[in-house]
């Protein structure tokens, strides 16, 4: 069919690009500033208003203003959104001051194409099963826009459900391309669309951690593979390493400057660690995590990760070169029983056993009570672990408030607070005391999916711990969370903690409900297996993954197998759309009118009356009145009526109720002619 570019709108376009602008700008609507809304909402008022004759299409003189208007804004905020937020509004605008001004099938075309430009940008924020699930039907209604343009007297329906074939018959193509051709570095193919951050801070408070404890948000999932020594692990070894604390001013503690740099040189230095002996006990597993627009990573001690993008700091951590703003999945290969640091250089030593001055004077002679009882340093950690449960703590998520003696406060007046209070106080009695200590955020625990065989961890399982450097044995973790709230380690923080009142007390619509209810949750565990399939076999399809299964189909590959294996696949795809095309039928499937109306002259032609090759429906039926009038006049009179209406079926215009009526008489007829006695 020949373009006509100039042609007008149909009604049946102009419907399906109201429902296509809907659908397309609202999976980007949180990536859109306030104002870019506000000018999209109003250009489709104004089109609806367009849709129903209220209104006509505004003076292209007042778009373009209002275009130019827009892009010099977006240049101004483009530092405070991001450059690719600014692009993305950019084109949300463009999208919308064209969908309002368009008049002719050329612009249906463009608004068209911007729109599947949209859906891209939409399926790199979100790569989700359920959003890439919804993004195939806005693509299909995209794609109804293209259809009623070529077929605008067909039906709605008939619109969608071709685009839906199109779309379908599209797939076996890109899961193709999507396993054959080489796998970028999945950090690579999502710039940063958002600025918000997730999950852990480099920076620890006393009460910033038991702030995440209200959030129900997922940070990661597990899955231990069929090789690695374990497939589960008990609570208690479930210590998820994210962060190292190693300099405090006597309220907040952060990461030292020199790891700090150290992790901006990354890109260039690549830290990598030395891997243990072989002999020693490995587990391997894949994470699984959620974007948090942050760089570090989580990991069993001591954990490796042979990953491109990911970097082995010296303090036994985790590093990625690029913020995590996409759900990624990563390979990591933990060796829990070797040492960390059996060395330990002046430099690192110094820094920590460094407290700041003139603070917590009772905390530091608690600390030189501990030293003149318990010389060695690995029973005066003990020691101190002891203290917590010899003096009358209280692990809670709502702990009061403490003065400018923090320490002292804590643990000589209050005596109640969440595990950084208690790691916190713990590093400082270690380090007055002469022991090299440092504060460890991460995550502890993980709720298992016996179903899929992962592990889940959220954001309320974070945690804080401490790391002691013991002569001969390296950092040793002490938990002293674990002497005040033992069933929160060994159980799990449900075990602890009431959900209603830490992560479901604000979160009246989570899935983590369904916990109180059996058969709901056996669906959300079904729900949450298949979208965990989905992150390792699509969001997780990395170059490891490709190579294991084209092995498992083609055995041996190389670059001859792999072109043999894309001309067969590319060969059947075409076959297959062919077969669906048409190309391959001989002959069109007559018209259900026209059967039935050559059934009825096959009857006839038995009682002498043959319809001449060529013959018109009128001809043949004033040949059947003649030659039949005096014996058959009832089957002259049904036949007659009979021709009429297939002739009225087939040329005439008629509305859709006179069509339904006339069909249903032209049935019954049929069924008289081809089963009474002739």
């Amino acid at each position: 069919m020949q373009d006509n570019f100039d042609s007008i709108i149909s009604r049946n376009t102009l419907f399906w690009l109201l429902v296509t602008n809907a659908t397309i700008l609202f999976p980007l609507y949180s990536n859109a500033t306030i104002w870019s809304i506000g000018i999209c909402a109003i250009c489709f008022v104004w089109r609806v208003g367009i849709y129903y004759g209220k209104v006509s299409a505004p003076p292209k003189l007042l778009v373009t203003t209002l275009a130019l208007a827009s892009a010099g804004t977006l240049s101004l905020v483009a530092s405070q959104i991001g450059t690719l937020n600014a692009l993305v509004n950019l084109l949300l605008l463009g999208y919308a001051l064209k969908y309002i001004e368009m008049r002719q099938q050329r612009d249906v075309k463009v608004v068209v194409l911007v729109g599947y430009f949209l859906i891209a940008f939409a399926m790199l924020d979100n790569q989700s099963m359920l959003n890439t699930g919804g993004l195939l039907i806005v693509t299909a209604i995209n794609t109804c826009v293209l259809i009623s343009v070529y077929q605008d007297q067909a039906k709605r329906k008939a619109n969608f459900s071709f685009a839906a074939k199109l779309v379908l018959q599209s797939l076996p193509l890109a899961i193709l391309l999507f396993v054959v051709f080489p796998r970028l570095g999945p950090l690579w193919l999502s710039p940063n669309m958002r600025t918000a951050q997730t999950g852990l801070s480099n920076e620890l408070s006393f009460g910033d951690i038991s702030q995440l404890t209200r959030s129900d948000k997922l940070a990661f999932r597990v899955s231990f593979e069929a090789d690695s020594a374990i497939r589960t692990l008990p609570n208690e070894a479930l210590y998820w390493r994210t962060l190292v604390m190693e300099d405090y001013d006597g309220s907040t503690w952060r990461q030292h400057p020199s790891i700090l740099q150290l992790q901006q040189r990354a890109f260039r230095q690549k830290p990598r660690r030395d891997l243990p002996s072989d002999s020693e006990p490995k587990w391997s597993y894949t994470i699984i995590s959620e974007a948090s627009h942050k760089k570090w990573m989580y990991g069993l001690d001591q954990a490796f990760s042979q990953e491109s993008y990911i970097y082995e700091l010296p303090d036994f951590r985790l590093f990625s070169i690029r913020p995590i703003d996409q759900r990624l999945s990563y390979r990591v290969q933990s060796y829990p029983n070797s040492v960390l640091d059996t060395q330990l250089s002046p430099e690192i030593r110094k820094i920590n056993l460094s407290l700041p001055e003139d603070i917590n004077p009772e905390s530091r002679a608690l600390a030189e009570q501990f030293v003149r009882s318990h010389p060695k340093p690995l029973d005066r950690a003990y020691a101190m672990m002891n203290y917590f449960t010899e003096q009358p703590f209280f692990y809670t998520l709502k702990p009061p408030r403490l003065g400018s003696e923090q320490i002292d406060d804590f643990l000589f007046e209050n005596r109640a607070g969440f595990c950084a209070h208690y790691a916190s106080a713990f590093v400082f009695l270690a380090r007055q005391s002469g022991i090299p200590a440092r504060l460890v955020s991460g995550y502890q625990g993980g709720e298992y999916n016996a179903k899929a065989n992962y592990y889940s961890v959220y954001q309320y399982m974070a945690h804080a711990w401490t790391e002691l450097w013991i002569e001969g044995k390296g950092w040793q973790r002490f938990d002293p969370t674990a002497m005040i709230a033992p069933e929160r380690i060994l159980d799990g923080f449900d075990a602890t903690f009431d959900s209603q009142s830490s992560y479901l007390e604000f979160n009246n619509f989570s899935p983590l409900r369904m916990k109180q209810y059996p058969w709901l949750n056996e669906i959300h565990q079904q729900i949450a297996s298949l979208d965990f399939y989905w992150s390792v076999w699509v969001l997780g399809f990395d170059e490891g993954r490709k190579q294991q299964l084209l092995e498992d189909i083609l055995g041996n590959t190389n670059t001859t197998r792999i072109i043999i294996f894309m001309l067969v696949s590319l060969s059947l795809i075409g076959l297959m759309i062919a077969y669906y095309a048409g190309v391959f039928t001989r002959h069109s499937t007559p018209d259900v009118l026209v059967k039935y109306y050559n059934r009825i002259c096959q009857r006839i032609a038995k009682i002498g009356v043959k319809r001449d090759k060529g013959q018109t429906t009128a001809d043949f039926t004033h040949t059947v009145t003649q030659a039949l009038q005096v014996s058959h006049p009832e089957l002259v009179r049904q036949f007659t009526d009979f021709s009429n209406t297939f002739e009225a079926l087939k040329y005439q215009p008629m509305t859709e109720l006179e069509r339904k009526q006339r069909l249903t008489h032209y049935r019954r007829l049929y069924l008289r002619l081809r089963f009474q006695s002739i």
